[in-house]
């Protein structure tokens, strides 16, 4: 009967003890995250995608383009006047980062992204009311539990948390906005179309908004989030759109912001 070196497993096993004596890591690492990327154009009326590109129906943080269900919810709620009231100065308490450290009315918050501004809003909410809202519009997944044992929904649910919506589900929101069609009052609908930025791309007058978020708690996901999402129209024509960029690319620029202007390039090659 021939008999089995045992030399092979003998050297493995004295590896091994080795690696876990002087503390190498003995799982395997896993492998980097893909990056993903969509966009999306769909007509505002009937819905007909008019151009799609990439992984459109994977959900994210909406990060800062959360500001627009958040403002519609404001406004509804009569938080939020009209374009410039309420006017509220910054707190110490806030720790914003220093270019959100001034006065901000609704049209600066929807413009700059101004993250303490939102949270003093759904601090006026209250948990309650703002969960129902949420759920009401059927926004992603609805969850705004917030991290885990942290207690932190009510303020950071939209960001790099609990609160996860697709590209694909961004334009079906922005279609019932345009449309008047979201649970709150007829007001509150004209108000938001009245404070998104507008910008011009050959010949499209484009309104929308960014986002821009890490991902991932304590470095386990290197990617950046970046979002525009929003409506254009030029010549009684009217689109909604959504573009999600996720990757590990470093831009000069918040990555929100990077993609808007990618899009705004894009955007007159792409539809005809």
């Amino acid at each position: 009967m021939r008999q089995i070196d045992r030399r092979p497993f003998v050297f493995a096993i004295v590896l091994f003890l080795l690696a876990w004596l002087l503390g190498f890591p003995m799982r395997a690492q896993s492998a980097p995250l893909g990056d993903v990327e969509c966009t999306l154009i769909q007509d505002a009326v009937s819905g007909e995608t008019l151009y799609r590109d990439g992984v459109c129906d994977q959900r994210f943080s909406p990060a800062s383009t959360f500001k627009v269900p958040l403002a519609l919810i404001a406004y509804d709620s009569g938080i939020l006047s009209d374009e410039h009231t309420p006017s509220w100065d910054y707190k110490p308490e806030f720790k914003a980062v220093k270019r959100d450290r001034k006065t901000v009315d609704p049209t600066i918050w929807e413009r700059d992204s101004i993250l303490w501004y939102s949270r003093e809003i759904t601090r006026r909410l209250g948990a309650k009311r703002f969960a129902g809202y949420v759920t009401k519009f059927g926004y992603g997944n609805m969850d705004v539990s917030g991290n885990a044992g942290k207690n932190d929904g009510l303020t950071n649910s939209w960001v790099n948390s609990s609160l996860d919506i697709s590209p694909v589900e961004q334009a079906a929101f922005l279609r019932r906005l345009l449309a008047g069609n979201m649970p709150v009052s007829a007001r509150a609908h004209q108000m938001v179309k009245a404070i998104i930025p507008s910008f011009q791309a050959g010949g499209w007058t484009v309104q929308g908004t960014t986002g821009s978020t890490r991902l991932g708690e304590g470095g386990k996901d290197k990617r950046s989030l970046g979002w525009f999402v929003g409506w254009a129209e030029k010549d009684g024509r009217q689109i909604v759109f959504a573009r999600l960029v996720v990757d590990t690319r470093r831009t000069d620029m918040p990555k929100g912001l990077a993609t808007r202007a990618a899009f705004l390039k894009d955007l007159p090659g792409l539809i005809k």
